[in-house]
């Protein structure tokens, strides 16, 4: 059991890094705020966290 828990830490925080590594700073609030929603069952919070997420996946070309 032990060993599930840690891969999937490791799984969690590198989808962080990546998260962080391609969208910055508002990819970690998006996300956090998607996480915080889905645990808390709060709808507005996990949809403003798609939302800002969504945002940053399709924003415009430069």
């Amino acid at each position: 059991m032990p060993a599930i828990a840690f891969i999937s830490a490791v799984f969690v925080l590198g989808f962080e890094q990546l998260v962080q590594w391609k969208y910055g700073p508002m990819g970690i609030v998006g996300l956090l705020l998607l996480t915080i929603g889905i645990k808390a069952k709060s709808p507005a919070l996990s949809t403003i966290g798609a939302l800002v997420l969504a945002a940053l996946v399709t924003r415009p070309a430069l």
